[in-house]
């Protein structure tokens, strides 16, 4: 059975590189077939798994240099449905795209908020002056670029290449290193894995409430490798927070942490349990190969 996977489109856009990764990583270890499907947001890709349209979503949570990507979060902590099977890094090169031939002449920068946020010391340094304004995706901004003779985009130069774009330059996320977290999310609970996401809000807003659950898992000596908040949208002030776990839910010290935390938690959510698997052997540096 040929399997589908949603991301976010148009085609070019760095999640379909993910999805692209992942899909052959699934050819490769599990003789697994699948067909990609692109999606006008991260929100609507999530909500095709929902409503059983496709099989899983190939989405980012987290950046190295933005940090998280909230409607990813947001999405797990509402649609209880949804759950982590896998999870993966891919380096993102980012690049300015433009039919002008001089940075002097370009006077407004189109992309995703991520990739602007990832190139914003680039951007202060080399074009200070221009207007930067937000895309659905990178993709989404090259179709301003034809229209407009002093725009430019910031896409990836697989993008370039299928849109047929010159790269007026190359390499301009403001870290080297900048990559991008990916998880596979289906509708199957996975119970086994190196990893446990969950969220959970608090019964009352008092000082020290976040301080048992801390130490629920400090005094098992487990690894949180990663805690951050999210507004509940009830009230000001009121937070959802967000756990990574090392650890399996089939070690009894992790079921047993699971079991307390419930107790002094209003609501918990369970993600999933998964590992952080490798798909570079089909990625180069935000490009298929």
């Amino acid at each position: 059975m040929t399997i589908s996977i949603a991301h976010l489109g148009p085609t070019g856009t760095y999640s379909e590189t993910a999805a692209l990764a992942y899909k052959n990583w699934l050819a490769k270890n599990q003789q697994q077939q699948a067909i990609l499907s692109p999606q006008p947001s991260i929100a609507v890709a999530l909500s095709s798994v929902v409503k059983e349209k496709v099989n899983y979503a190939v989405v980012p949570v987290e950046n190295s240099i933005e940090g998280s990507v909230v409607i990813t979060l947001d999405m797990l902590w509402e649609q209880t449905s949804l759950k982590i099977l896998r999870a993966f890094n891919i380096p993102i090169t980012h690049t300015l795209l433009s039919f002008n031939t001089s940075l002097d002449s370009i006077t407004t920068v189109y992309s995703h908020p991520q990739a602007l946020g990832q190139c914003q010391k680039w951007l202060e340094s080399h074009l200070p002056q221009v207007q930067l304004i937000p895309a659905n995706s990178t993709t989404e901004s090259l179709k301003y670029l034809k229209e407009h003779s002093h725009t430019a985009a910031i896409a990836s130069s697989r993008a370039a290449e299928l849109y047929q774009i010159p790269i007026l330059r190359s390499g301009i996320n403001d870290r080297p290193d900048n990559c991008t977290r990916f998880l596979v999310v289906g509708s199957a609970t996975s119970n086994c894995g190196s990893y446990l996401s969950l969220a959970f809000s608090l019964p009352k807003n008092v000082p020290g409430a976040l301080v048992k659950p801390l130490q629920i898992f400090a005094t098992r000596n487990l690894n949180l490798s990663k805690i951050e908040s999210r507004p509940t949208k009830r009230s000001l002030g009121e937070y959802i927070f967000f756990m990574d776990v090392e650890g399996s839910l089939k070690d009894p010290l992790v079921q047993e942490a699971i079991a307390e935390l419930e107790q002094h938690t209003e609501v918990l959510n369970i993600f999933g349990n998964y590992d952080l698997i490798s798909v570079l052997s089909g990625v180069r540096g935000g490009k298929e190969t």
